[in-house]
């Protein structure tokens, strides 16, 4: 039994690695090899909007293969790397980038994951101070309690 549960691990694992060759359909591709190399470069630097974090080169989604027929139609029509880039920055924002410029715009997007690590790894330290100051929280003592108790009984005859 733990054998087929790791051979269905592996080639689940071969698939997940494999899907993103499989993107680019073979009808997708253009006829010159030149425009089809450029067309991939660029691809491999646009995001995916639906899958965020892989290039439209990898993805699947609908989108993408929109995005890609897109790429490729510019191409074909004589556009540039920058004039593409620059349509789709315009049409989606810097977000399609992979690598968006580094401007005021784009800060939240550079600088939004070194805020979140710093701001968690300060929680962490001040929940760690005060769990330990809670841990170094010692009950009181016999006479402590008495004393304690002789203080309220006082308190509550007045």
């Amino acid at each position: 039994m733990n054998k087929i549960r790791a051979l269905a691990l592996v080639v689940l694992s071969y698939l997940i690695y494999i899907q993103p060759i499989m993107a680019v359909q073979p009808n997708e591709r253009l006829a010159d090899p030149l425009l089809e190399e450029r067309a991939r470069i660029l691809s491999q630097n646009i995001r995916c909007l639906v899958c965020q974090n892989q290039s439209i080169d990898d993805s699947n989604a609908t989108l993408a293969k929109d995005l890609r027929a897109l790429v490729r139609e510019k191409l074909t029509a004589g556009a540039t790397n920058d004039e593409i880039f620059d349509f789709l920055v315009d049409r989606y924002g810097d977000f399609i980038l992979l690598n968006p410029p580094f401007k005021p715009s784009t800060y939240v997007l550079w600088y939004g994951p070194l805020i979140f690590l710093i701001v968690g790894l300060l929680m962490t330290v001040l929940i760690m101070k005060k769990s330990k100051l809670r841990a170094s929280e010692k009950p009181l003592s016999q006479a402590e309690r008495v004393s304690l108790s002789k203080l309220l009984e006082q308190k509550d005859k007045t």
